[in-house]
């Protein structure tokens, strides 16, 4: 069994980071093990909110976890309050055995052409340097953009446009990339580099007109799982769309929200397979 740490937010209400990832994380058969960042009451779009910043304790668990020989197959990054938790993720990163560990970071900072709430450029400067120990980079268009620092006149760009803003990720020392939310020849997709292949690609899929916190998280725990399963970076992005496509579908008529999708019965009911069809 594959073991993971996962470094995010834990939030007090909404599923969102880690009380999203750990779910999907475990239902896919992946043992996981958690560093939260910090304590969150809630998630950010309802507008108030309080942080609790966990450096001290990521600190000292990060020395703890090496004194009791702690490894991991996987390290995976989300959102991080200052530059020191960083420091802590290197130290972290090399407790390791280096040439076995995936490191996969979800730059948590913004969508739809802006920053979140209490996302500022020191977030955006934390996340540039986190990327450069990626393995796997998961920026959505926004978050790509502000990383590259290289915005675009229009939401939707080019083949060619994409092509740059991928070899732009991996200037910044990220080896495979992954870029959701693109807009593409006015095609909604997802956008990727397989640094294994040599390759990009391109997986097309039909938005759907509604917002929902974490879907992010979900994505990337999907993901995750699938790559540390031997499947193809291609196939866990593919398998990854599709559940999160299938929880939006099955939470429409969910009232409330800005707590995010419920995923539980998505999960008692087996949905998670690996087949692609």
């Amino acid at each position: 069994m594959k073991k993971i740490c996962c470094i995010n937010d834990m939030p007090g209400v909404g599923k969102i980071a880690l009380s999203a990832m750990i779910p999907i994380l475990s239902a896919k058969g992946i043992n996981t093990a958690s560093l939260p960042t910090a304590l969150v009451s809630n998630t950010l779009d309802f507008g108030k909110f309080d942080i609790l910043d966990t450096t001290n304790y990521m600190e000292k668990t990060v020395d703890i976890w090496h004194e009791l020989g702690f490894r991991f197959d996987c390290i995976s990054t989300g959102f991080l309050v200052n530059p020191k938790q960083i420091d802590i993720i290197e130290k972290l990163i090399d407790n390791q055995d280096r040439d076995n560990l995936i490191v996969v970071v979800d730059p948590i900072m913004g969508d739809e052409g802006k920053l979140y709430n209490g996302m500022t450029e020191n977030n955006v400067a934390i996340m540039r340097r986190l990327s450069s120990y990626a393995d796997i980079l998961i920026p959505n268009f926004t978050e790509a953009c502000f990383l590259t620092n290289h915005f675009y006149e229009s939401a939707t760009i080019t083949t060619e446009q994409a092509e740059d803003l991928l070899n732009r990720c991996r200037a910044l020392g990220a080896k495979s990339i992954i870029i959701t939310s693109s807009f593409v020849d006015g095609q909604t997709c997802v956008i990727g580099y397989d640094h294994t292949k040599n390759e990009t690609f391109k997986i097309d899929f039909e938005q759907i007109d509604v917002r929902f916190p974490g879907t992010g998280d979900i994505f990337s725990a999907s993901l995750i799982s699938d790559v540390l399963n031997g499947e193809s970076l291609f196939d866990s992005t593919y398998h990854a769309m599709q559940i999160v496509k299938d929880i939006i579908q099955d939470n429409l008529n969910k009232k409330e929200k800005f707590s995010g999708v419920d995923i539980e019965k998505y999960i008692s009911e087996g949905k998670l397979s690996t087949t692609h069809d």
